[in-house]
């Protein structure tokens, strides 16, 4: 089982790419802002763009008890992970909480806006509330 595969490794992440509760989520995909952004697959006559679907199924996700979740549910969640960590390293420069960018990450579940997403396989992002980031330099014996 690789590292991505990893149920735990996967939920975590997860957690640390939504900061959105569902509640906030849920009222977020119901504005104008939401609804206008996001790319939609071909056929669909101008329905509902993938990253709005997807923020339906992340609510779903929040709200289900970790021993309900599958296999579909874990790939999902592997998605939404990457579609963050992708948007986030093009962050347009300036002032976002109005672009379209911030919009299309509120629909996955990212409020950019909010506390930054901690590094792939680091400390979580609750780890580094309670704790605090880690110092830059670690000191080894002897130093």
């Amino acid at each position: 089982m690789s590292r991505s595969d990893d149920p735990q490794q996967t939920y975590r992440e997860f957690t640390d790419a939504v900061n959105m509760k569902p509640g906030e989520l849920q009222k977020w995909l119901e504005t104008d802002e939401s609804k206008h952004v996001g790319w939609r697959k071909k056929g669909t006559g101008g329905g509902e763009s993938v990253g709005h679907e997807s923020g339906r199924k992340i609510i779903d996700l929040l709200r289900r008890k970790r021993d309900q979740l599958t296999a579909a549910d874990y790939k999902h969640m592997r998605k939404v992970v990457g579609y963050v960590r992708r948007h986030m390293a093009q962050r347009p420069s300036g002032d976002v909480r109005r672009t379209r960018w911030r919009y299309s990450l509120m629909n996955w579940g990212h409020d950019p806006v909010k506390a930054p997403l901690p590094p792939p396989g680091g400390p979580s992002r609750k780890a580094l509330q309670r704790h605090g980031a880690p110092p830059k330099e670690r000191r080894g014996p002897g130093r």
